[in-house]
């Protein structure tokens, strides 16, 4: 991206858990790195000069470290997932039926000794904004909630992000212009 053009945040979605089908949420767990063909695909379309930042979380860093070997990465607690409190590592079937929620509902709800969406979003927004305004490409491997985030950012709507779908191993692109201006220019791209 050329010198006063703004910015680049291309958002990766770490690999998948090792030993998925639970709620992952703020659990320490290890990424499943088998699916080498995935990784190369993904690796292929980020810039080599990009900075990295990650999750401290142990799959977004292997992920990073798969994604991009060898380049220096830096780590920011506020990219960890939403914290799910007592559903954390629950199977996805065990987790309770919230019923019918509206959006703005929905954002707000907070599961027992958890965190909300709109709180994620509170405390994940400025990181990626900070990034932003540092003219340049920024690589980010965090999670869904965090891709999330950064779309509600873009889009304006912090309930109208919960309808992405985020998949394990995708890349979602925004352009940020020298005002600060977030435009996304791709979600959730999977090879």
């Amino acid at each position: 991206m050329p010198e006063g053009q703004g910015a680049e945040i291309i958002l990766i979605r770490h690999a998948p858990v090792a030993g998925g089908g639970r709620l992952a949420g703020r659990l320490d767990l290890p990424a499943d790195l088998s699916d080498r063909v995935r990784i190369a695909a993904v690796a292929a379309r980020l810039p080599r000069g990009a900075r990295l930042t990650s999750s401290p979380a142990r799959r977004c860093l292997m992920t990073a470290e798969a994604l991009l070997p060898g380049l220096s990465v830096t780590s920011d607690e506020r990219l960890w997932e939403q914290g799910f409190g007592d559903w954390e590592g629950l199977d996805h079937a065990a987790l309770p039926d919230l019923g019918p929620l509206t959006p703005e509902a929905l954002a707000d709800h907070r599961p027992p000794n958890g965190e909300s969406f709109r709180e994620l979003c509170a405390r994940t927004i400025p990181v990626l904004s900070d990034l932003a305004a540092e003219p340049g490409v920024h690589v980010v491997t965090a999670h869904a909630g965090t891709v999330r985030a950064a779309l509600a950012h873009a889009t304006g709507s912090i309930p109208g992000a919960l309808s992405f779908h985020v998949s394990p191993l995708s890349l979602t692109r925004f352009h940020v212009g020298p005002q600060g201006q977030w435009s996304v220019a791709k979600v959730n791209w999977q090879p």
